[in-house]
């Protein structure tokens, strides 16, 4: 495993800023959502042998993407965007204002760049709005810095090149205020800081994972334990760069989330954990999986925390018999499998130039099933398309079935995240090269 600078660590890591309880994100005004629809990209002339071919549009998935219309609807759609502010904002009842007075706003980053990977699946999306990449950029960083010290400043450049303010946005356009939006982008820079320095980048390790991600996950779901031994845990989710941003992510998260929705996500973290354990398993022991076997880890170890929470991002709930609904949950799971396969496939030449042997589905299926390099990899392709392809009809199927307003809405930010997912991955170019494959 690569090995990078300690983060501070320890109880005279200074603490966080104090939390006051506040109200929950109010829910989104009326206005009307825009009508854009994603459609296929087209497949460069170059890659077109290797390209899957494009199914037939589906009307139920388009209205999804177009979302729910009639009588009692009008409602469910999306707010103007919320300017961010050059002066210092005005705290928010779901956000507390942080000690360090805002500097004006950096200025827009550069155009996207990057190619899609040829013959893959997706949907292109439009940029996201500049303004508002960046005001998460800038309050993303001074919470890394100021709130959590989640890295120290010679990793920098590597937060910076994360570009998580881009991402979100790209993510998750729906969300009401930039309030919303940074719900999720705690979230998911608190998820990276735990793979990073517990799992992968920056000295962790698979040997005594599994004690490290226990106490993290307290973070998450509390302990209840004996008056005599509670100040201790409290005590411990301060003593690492991980738990302290866990712990704060968290705190924001449940302010703005109903409790069933919190409990969602502490059930979809677990799964990501287990998952955690699973290749670090197989590390230890030098075990390549089945081709099958790594596919069900990668159910696990894989993007679900981050569609679940579209709701509370946008400023609503599906209710908990809805999202327990089987068929809601294969889509869910659909979902977060085939963008997994996108990271793996983007991320394969990173991963391939780090030290030892790194899981990802391309080198899987050329050890388990013998094929050259090229032929894995273009293989793994059409195993992401297949699952995307899978997602769409049962996110379709499941509109018809049940046209509960709340359901079509949920799908539909389901299907921009994963969109946006993509767009990320194909635009961060400070991450991700592809192959010579084409």
């Amino acid at each position: 495993m690569p090995t990078g600078p300690a983060l501070p660590f320890g109880p005279a890591a200074r603490p966080l800023h104090p939390v006051s309880p506040s109200s929950p994100v109010p829910a989104p005004a009326s206005v009307p959502a825009p009508d854009a629809v994603p459609v296929a990209a087209p497949v460069p002339a170059e890659a077109a042998a290797s390209a899957a071919p494009s199914p037939v549009p589906n009307p139920a998935l388009e209205r999804i993407i177009r979302g729910p219309s009639g009588v009692g609807t009008a409602g469910l759609f999306f707010t103007p965007r919320q300017a961010p502010p050059v002066a210092p904002p005005v705290a928010s009842p779901a956000v507390p204002p942080t000690a360090s007075p805002a500097p004006e706003l950096p200025a827009p980053p550069p155009a996207a760049e990057g190619r899609p990977i040829p013959g893959l699946y997706h949907h292109p999306v439009p940029e996201p709005d500049p303004a508002r990449v960046a005001e998460v950029s800038r309050r993303i960083k001074r919470w890394a810095v100021d709130e959590v010290e989640a890295y120290p400043p010679e990793w920098e450049d590597q937060f910076d090149g994360f570009s998580v303010g881009r991402y979100m946005v790209a993510c998750h356009p729906d969300a009401p205020t930039v309030d919303h939006l940074m719900i999720a982008t705690r979230l998911m820079v608190a998820e990276n800081v735990v793979d990073d320095c517990y799992c992968e980048d920056h000295g962790g390790s698979p040997v005594g994972l599994g004690g490290r991600l226990l106490l993290a996950h307290t973070a998450l779901d509390p302990v209840h334990t004996t008056a005599e031994y509670q100040p201790a845990w409290a005590q411990s989710l301060l003593s690492d760069a991980p738990r302290r941003s866990y712990r704060s992510a968290m705190e924001y998260f449940t302010r703005a989330a109903t409790p069933a929705q919190a409990d969602r996500y502490r059930h979809d973290m677990a799964r990501l954990h287990m998952g955690y354990l699973a290749e670090a398993a197989w590390a230890e022991t030098k075990y390549v999986p089945e081709v099958s076997e790594y596919l069900a880890m990668r159910q696990f170890n894989n993007f679900r925390p981050c569609p679940t929470i579209t709701d509370t991002v946008g400023g609503y709930e599906l209710p908990a018999d809805l999202h327990a609904l089987p068929a809601m949950q294969r889509v869910i799971a659909l979902a977060g499998n085939a963008t997994t396969i996108s990271n793996d496939l983007y991320s394969y030449t990173k991963e391939l130039e780090s030290p030892g042997l790194h899981l990802n589905l391309p080198v899987v299926i050329a050890a388990r099933e013998g094929l050259s390099d090229k032929e894995a990899y273009l293989k793994a392709v059409e195993v992401h398309n297949d699952l995307m392809h899978a997602f769409e009809a049962a996110a379709a199927e499941l509109a018809v079935a049940c046209p509960d307003p709340r359901v079509v809405r949920f799908l539909r930010g389901v299907a921009v995240w994963v969109d946006g997912n993509h767009y990320w991955h194909r635009t961060n170019t400070y991450r991700y090269s592809l192959p010579d494959f084409w």
